[in-house]
């Protein structure tokens, strides 16, 4: 079998409100587990518990999520202003 070889180079990623839409989907499992909680009987009688947790388990995860993003803009700010330094300094060393 022959080895795949791309045809043309990959996009650019998608850079857009990350941390925004990390939070709001968050919010929305955690709303959803509360909006389950009255009915927890209900989901038991049935053997669908699993319906809640998941729900609690997508919230708990969203807040990981929002902190690995929030570190990530730090870093992809320090960064730039890095590179907006180090462009400036070597402006000034040419001139």
């Amino acid at each position: 079998m022959a080895k795949w070889i791309a045809k043309h180079e990959a996009p650019e990623p998608l850079e857009g409100p990350v941390v925004a839409t990390v939070t709001g989907g968050t919010i929305l499992w955690f709303a959803l587990f509360v909006v389950q909680l009255p009915f927890y009987g209900w989901f038991a009688d049935r053997g669908q518990l699993w319906w809640v947790w998941t729900c609690a388990a997508g919230g708990f995860l969203g807040l990981i999520g929002i902190w690995y993003v929030r570190g990530r803009e730090a870093a992809l700010k320090r960064h730039a202003e890095a590179a907006a330094q180090a462009r400036q300094e070597s402006g000034e060393a040419a001139a």
